[in-house]
Parts: structure tokens; C-alpha cells; sequence
């Protein structure tokens, strides 16, 4: 049974991998205070309930719903609305519901490229038949049915109307904590606010000190073709280090464990595009002033749109491939 003298908190998993979840579960002893504080009235990954007992609630009686995960299916829209519906606050949890995260880089495909892959030709496939997931199949007059696979990964925001995010990959549980606590308290920013510092994570990395004030790179380098110097900045030993345009908040918990930052955590509000405003730092690290010597330089990082644009590609510029076939459902 809920307690109605406590704010009302949901939990909900869209299109992701469970990271944020377990960031919530890695609140280890302070989830303690957490439950004391609230009432977690629906968590399906963890607790029984159902979505007619979020259905029946009255629209606005829970305080917040933290929404972790893209938008890919019906379903996960469907629970969008309804908990953008019955919740206060909105919250956009983790990476993914924040840009689209790593699910949306499926966006560099269509949806039938998509299904292709997944059911017919990757390798550790053995589907002679060649089925496929159907929304709706009869069988001795008995109906089965799934959720619609869209076209289209989307943001949280470019589904329902959010009023706060949680940036990373996963939210660390401090951030969590802050969150829950500065919603209680209401001490709270402008609403569509990232709730993280807004610098970038080179402010808060332990080894900013040996960041040389210019940096000269000939090549880029993966984690493991060198051997790591843990006591200097990561991006001047050749690696290719995003902390320089990513948010910080993350505690630099990346570099703290001698790997270059990823840019999870996403841009800063003054940048517009974070696959663009990523290019740009690095590209300022070049000592490459020719095209031959640039593309000396680019050849050096294997995977541009992967790097650049990992966590962020649906709240892009560019958003997607264009699909030809179906211009229609490509704009879902």
C-alpha cells in the first residue's frame, strides 16, 4: 500500500540498457533515506506493479517520475504520455532519454536495415525461415500482439514535455541523490534545467594541472596501443579525451581510472550541437595544417559518428539517416 503523506516517486526503463537503474540500486545505504523520504509507487524492474495501477492514479498525484531510456516502440511512447500525465515532475534519467544515448545511434539505419541485421543476417543468427517480429499474430483464434518498432530513436523531450534532466551514462548516484533532495526541499533551477554543473568536466579532472595550455597531436590513439601515464591529462598523451566539451558532474570517474571520457554527460548550455561542438575541440588539437596531414590525423580515430556523436546522435543536428523508402515514419 502507498503512503499518501509521502511524495509519490515512479521509476520507468524506455529503450536503454539498465545502467540507470542500477545507479539507483548503487545508492547502497542512502536509498534508506531515499525510501524513508518517498513512496516508490511504480518500479517495474524492481517491484510488482503493474501499468493499470499508474493508469489509475489521478493525473498530477505522483510528485515525480524519473523516465530512464530513448524512445523506440509504441509502448515506451504510450508510458511517456501517461507518466508525463499522472507525474509533477518529469525527469529525463540518464543519457539516453536525455540525447538518445547509445541506442540512438541506430538512427544510422533505417527501421528495415534494423531488423534485417538483427534477424536475418548477423552472424550468430539461424533463422531459415525468415521470421520476423510481427505487431499482431493470430493463432487458433488467440491474438498476440507487440509494441510498434518506429523508425526513429527519439529523445525523451521529442516525445513529451520533460522539466528536468539527469545527464550520464549512468547518472552517478550522487547526482540522484541531489536531485531527490533538491526536489523535496524545492530548492530547484528554471525548469529544462540539467541538473549537473554547467563546466565542462576538464574544470573538475584530478589531472587538469598537466593539460599543456596548446596542445600539438599528429595522431590519435585507442586505450590500448599505449601505455597509460595515470598522473597526466589523458588527451595530451594522445588519447582521444572528450572531457575538454563535456559536462562535468560526473566526478571524472573515467579519467580517475586512467580511460578517457566519453562524453556521456553531454554538452553544456552553450553548445548546440555536442557531436559538432566535440569535432571542434579536437580539431583543435590537430598539428595538421594540410589536407594530407589532417586526413593523417582523422584516419587515426576509426569511428567518427560513434565517437563524436555516441550518446547524443537523436537530439543532434543530424538526428538520423534519411530514409527514402519511408519518408513518412522516418519524421516519428
Amino acid at each position: 500500500m502507498s503512503n499518501p503523506a509521502k511524495p509519490q516517486v515512479a521509476f520507468y526503463w524506455c529503450a536503454s540498457c539498465g545502467g540507470c537503474e542500477e545507479a539507483v540500486v548503487d545508492l547502497a545505504d542512502g536509498v534508506l533515506a531515499v525510501v524513508d523520504a518517498v513512496d516508490i509507487i511504480f518500479w517495474p524492474v524492481a517491484l510488482d506493479f503493474k501499468r493499470s495501477d499508474v493508469e489509475a492514479r489521478p493525473d498530477g498525484s505522483i510528485a515525480v517520475a524519473f523516465v530512464n531510456g530513448a524512445v523506440r516502440t509504441s509502448e515506451q511512447e504510450e508510458m511517456a504520455h501517461l507518466l508525463r500525465r499522472k507525474a509533477q515532475f518529469l525527469i529525463a534519467f540518464g543519457a539516453c532519454s536525455h540525447l538518445g544515448g547509445i541506442p540512438g545511434l541506430a538512427n544510422l539505419y533505417d527501421r528495415e536495415e534494423v531488423l534485417r541485421g538483427s534477424y536475418s543476417e548477423a552472424p550468430s543468427v539461424v533463422n531459415p525461415e525468415g521470421t520476423w517480429p510481427q505487431e499482431a499474430w493470430q493463432e487458433n483464434g488467440r491474438l498476440t500482439t507487440l509494441p510498434a518498432f518506429r523508425d526513429t530513436v527519439r529523445t525523451l523531450d521529442q516525445v513529451v514535455e520533460v522539466d528536468y534532466y539527469i545527464p550520464g551514462c549512468p547518472p552517478t548516484p550522487k547526482l540522484l541523490m541531489d536531485a531527490v533532495q533538491a526536489i523535496l526541499s524545492g530548492a530547484l533551477p528554471p525548469k529544462g534545467s540539467v541538473l549537473a554543473p554547467d563546466v565542462a568536466l576538464c574544470d573538475q579532472c584530478h589531472l587538469k594541472a598537466t593539460k599543456p595550455d596548446r596542445l600539438l597531436l599528429a595522431s590519435f590513439k585507442r586505450p590500448h596501443q599505449v601505455l597509460i601515464d595515470p598522473e597526466t591529462c589523458l588527451l595530451s598523451q594522445g588519447l582521444l579525451c572528450l572531457g575538454p566539451a563535456t559536462r562535468a558532474g560526473c566526478e571524472a570517474l573515467c579519467p580517475q581510472g586512467h580511460m578517457p571520457c566519453t562524453g556521456c554527460f553531454g554538452p553544456t548550455s552553450r553548445v548546440h550541437d555536442v557531436g559538432a561542438k566535440l569535432v571542434s575541440a579536437v580539431g583543435s588539437a590537430f598539428d595538421a595544417s594540410t589536407p594530407e596531414a589532417i586526413e593523417a590525423v582523422l584516419s587515426t580515430i576509426p569511428d567518427p559518428v560513434g565517437t563524436f556523436y555516441r550518446y547524443s546522435l537523436p537530439a543532434s543536428r543530424l538526428r538520423r539517416k534519411v530514409s527514402q523508402a519511408a519518408p513518412a515514419e522516418a519524421a516519428q
